[in-house]
């Protein structure tokens, strides 16, 4: 190959990895219902990790929104996405990431809200009114596969947690895929951004790789349907951040924070072999220790 080919192709390269200039990018995390308090407190935790780990990053480029708990309802949501679509340009980047459960009875996909769900139909009109050509959105819930077909639209890449709507267990991948945000070992090409698709294969490794550890048969397998365009999707962008997760002190406790986690995955499925006392104190234990470790991360 010749070198102004090659000069021209890395040109190119960055140019997709920087994304289009002057662009704003607009992140939506959504904590969704959890169905008991466990899980709801999870999915918040992990949308406040989000939330946090963007920031941290720091940039004047980026409009960051966060919804979880009560808040989290179908009217916020969709005010969230409208007033999006009222500012946001042909040029900008709009990322979506669910968390939380969602239901498919077949043919119609709901991610579950407090109040009213959202389906994947209405989910799907409140994003086709965003002017952003580059859009991204991360459905981390149980079921997720069944709103791929609803999502589907030219510069829309859909990345869900399962491969179809019939995969109905709570999910992991959303727990790794947050932890792809602020691990350096998810920049697989030591660029120091980590793109859409390094962080789906580094939540795919990482969910797959528990089933094998806890000799579980895989409940969920996430999906992704056009790698190239993911490829070229910057998420985050490391540098100075990267050093939190560089420091010797900081490592033991991302380390620790990774083997509670490791344990309540492991406690739920091991529920109903236990008596309802017993795992509701050692799951309220674990939480408990799970948000202090994070607490500890941060300052």
């Amino acid at each position: 190959m010749g070198c102004c080919l090659r000069f021209a192709l890395f040109t190119l390269a960055s140019a997709l990895a920087a994304g289009p200039a002057f662009a704003t990018t607009y992140f939506v995390t959504v904590a969704g219902l959890g169905g008991e308090p466990d899980y709801e407190t999870r999915f918040a935790l992990l949308a406040t990790d989000t939330d946090k780990i963007l920031r941290g990053v720091g940039g004047t480029d980026r409009v960051i929104e966060t919804l979880k708990g009560a808040e989290a309802t179908k009217a916020k949501m969709t005010a969230v996405l409208g007033k999006i679509a009222s500012d946001a340009k042909a040029q900008d980047v709009f990322i979506l990431m669910m968390i939380g459960h969602g239901t498919f009875d077949g043919a119609e996909y709901k991610f579950n809200l407090p109040g009213p769900d959202i389906s994947g139909a209405e989910l799907a009109a409140a994003l086709n009114r965003i002017p952003a050509t580059r859009q991204l959105v991360v459905d981390m819930t149980s079921a997720s596969g069944g709103v791929t077909a609803a999502l589907k639209k030219d510069g829309r890449t859909v990345i869900t947690a399962t491969k179809n709507g019939t995969e109905k267990n709570a999910t992991l991948f959303a727990r790794y895929w947050v932890e792809a945000l602020r691990d350096p070992a998810a920049d697989s090409d030591k660029n120091e951004v980590v793109s859409a698709l390094e962080a789906f294969r580094y939540a795919q490794t990482k969910t797959a790789a528990f089933f094998t550890e806890q000799k579980r048969i895989a409940t969920e397998h996430a999906q992704l349907e056009d790698t190239q365009r993911a490829a070229a999707f910057p998420l985050v962008r490391y540098g100075n951040a990267a050093l939190v997760v560089k420091d010797p002190a900081k490592q033991a406790l991302v380390a620790k924070k990774e083997d509670i986690e490791n344990k309540i995955d492991a406690l739920k499925y091991q529920k109903d072999l236990m008596a309802p006392d017993d795992y509701k104190r050692q799951i309220g234990a674990l939480l408990l220790e799970l948000a202090r470790t994070q607490e500890q991360i941060e300052k």
